[in-house]
């Protein structure tokens, strides 16, 4: 590639778009505002050095990030980029450029992800805005999730084993025709011919677990035919074949030569179960009682009353990954851009007694979000002895109870992955106790809780989340939600356009980069944030009756 400085905007484009456009569109107003956002020597390593010049990189990137502001396929990106007077007015192009084939965007993308540089586009963008005063370390960010649909249907054990089988033949078809010909029974035909749907499948336990058995040893002759060493080599490395394989080790077994359909105790963990052969590393998942296949995106975003808000931080995890596990995570990624906020909103799902302290010790931040609040019978039901009513002696290492008795065992443990403490206390004192059935429902206590510094932190934040003070400086989490739904409803990140964690990313990130695009357009323009909506019957209620 030869790197070249982009043009300033041709005279003709220039006088055409804003005859067209007085006040101009979004993409113009950009251009005027932050000038050329990339530059082609930002991405001279993804090409080679000889050989045909290749398209301005820089043009295609912001090709890619102004496709997601309107949630373009990329053919309407590319006859966007033909068509559109505002569009040739941001990239610099003479009207009677002739753009370039669809194609192109799909293998500049894929230079991207073989070069990890997913995160390059969003970094280039947020380095601009900070250049024009637009965003800057400090103040406040806030993070939430939400679940992200895989490119695939959702399929039962049954359809997967046959999709699975299908999609092995599909690519087998493609790479060796005539081998896989001469390998092929007549029923397999039959059998693989159309995509299985529920409704072809046979009905009955008895005569699906036959059928699940079938598609098994169907399965298991074809892996014996791959690996075996009259075959080419290279067809074990098919994608395809090497989802066959790893699916049929999850869903069967054989036992003295005789192919086993594993019960539904019998298989995986959710964390590594594949749901798709289509997309192998979509997980199924279930949250407030929402089940979906596919993903999960965390966002973050400054939150500061005086600048746009700039989404800073984009993290996609499998929908098995829990939200408090992303939080160190954002954190680093927070730290590496020197983007790190003094104040971190976020929700429950976020917090933990060692985070409230690692945030502090290693990034400097205070992570303000409610913990979780103690599950004990005795706190479940306000009454009783709960570990609050307790007085540890970190220095001693015991516990003394209410009435006065002393814990008899102290003793360092891991649960959950956190170190903790667990004590207890003997029988021949809690027997005679009065008072035992408010403390505990067995012949002596015995209770666990953090370390002294996760503890104190954890006591510290369940008595500030519940003073006013605490919930004023929370409200101020709550247009998080907003973002998810401008990037769900404006830019389609709900669901998946391509298969594939790193390809979903990429997807996550241009949305980002499409979303900081749009609320600077907004910002500089003066458009105000939208309002909390309200229904028509909500108007009706009489004030008095407002909680």
């Amino acid at each position: 590639m030869w790197p070249r400085e982009l043009r300033e905007i041709p005279e003709l484009t220039r006088r055409v778009a804003r005859s067209a456009f007085p006040r101009g569109t979004a993409a113009m107003r950009i251009r005027d505002s932050l000038g050329p956002i990339f530059e082609d020597a930002q991405f001279t390593d993804l090409f080679a050095k000889r050989g045909h010049p290749a398209l301005s990189p820089s043009r295609l990137a912001l090709v890619c990030v102004l496709q997601f502001t309107e949630n373009l396929t990329d053919r309407q990106a590319a006859d966007a980029v033909r068509a559109r007077v505002d569009w040739k007015y941001a990239l610099g192009l003479e009207l009677d450029d002739p753009g370039f084939d669809a194609s192109v965007l799909c293998e500049f993308r894929t230079r991207l992800l073989e070069d990890e540089s997913a995160e390059r586009l969003l970094d280039l963008l947020l380095a601009r805005l900070r250049e024009v005063g637009l965003l800057g370390g400090g103040g406040r960010a806030r993070t939430d999730s939400t679940r992200v649909l895989a490119a695939c249907r959702t399929l039962n054990r049954l359809e997967l084993v046959t999709e699975t089988m299908r999609a092995a033949l599909e690519s087998l078809a493609v790479a060796a025709p005539q081998w896989l010909t001469a390998l092929a029974p007549e029923e397999w035909f039959d059998r693989y011919e159309r995509r299985v749907d529920a409704f072809r499948l046979p009905v009955g336990d008895a005569a699906r677990t036959e059928y699940a058995m079938t598609i098994g040893a169907d399965g298991f002759a074809l892996l014996a035919a791959v690996y075996s060493p009259d075959a080419p080599g290279w067809l074990r490395e098919l994608p395809g074949v090497d989802v066959l394989r790893r699916i049929w080790v999850q869903h069967y077994t054989v036992e003295d030569d005789q192919v086993r359909w594993r019960q539904d105790k019998q298989l995986p963990p959710g964390r590594v179960l594949i749901r798709s052969p289509f997309d192998p590393e979509a997980r199924a998942s279930m949250k407030r009682g929402s089940r979906w296949t596919g993903y999960k995106v965390h966002l973050t975003e400054t939150c500061e009353p005086d600048a746009p808000h700039v989404i800073t931080h984009v993290a996609t995890t499998e929908s098995t990954t829990t939200d408090v596990e992303a939080t160190a995570d954002v954190h680093v990624g927070l730290d590496e851009r020197d983007l790190l906020p003094e104040v971190h909103l976020v929700d429950t799902g976020y917090t933990s007694a060692d985070l409230l302290v690692s945030a502090r010790r290693d990034f400097g931040l205070e992570l303000l979000g409610p913990v979780h609040l103690p599950t004990t019978r005795q706190a479940k039901e306000n009454a009783g002895f709960d570990l609050p009513n307790f007085t540890i002696d970190w220095e001693n290492q015991q516990v003394t109870c209410p009435k006065g008795a002393k814990s008899t065992r102290w003793h360092p443990a891991v649960r959950g992955g956190y170190p903790v403490i667990e004590t207890s206390f003997h029988k021949r004192d809690c027997g005679p106790c009065p008072v035992r059935l408010q403390c505990t429902d067995s012949p002596a206590r015995g209770m666990s809780f953090h370390i002294r510094e996760h503890h104190e932190a954890l006591m510290k934040a369940r008595a500030d989340q519940s003073t006013d003070e605490w919930y004023q400086r929370y409200k101020h989490r709550a247009g998080i939600e907003g973002t998810v739904a401008q990037a769900v409803t404006r830019c389609g990140m709900r669901r998946t356009r391509y298969p594939g964690l790193r390809k979903t990313h990429l997807q996550h990130v241009l949305t980002a980069c499409a979303i900081n695009l749009v609320r600077t357009d907004a910002w500089q323009t003066g458009t105000p944030l939208g309002a909390t909506r309200v229904s028509q019957f909500t108007r009706l209620r009489p004030p008095a009756a407002i909680p």
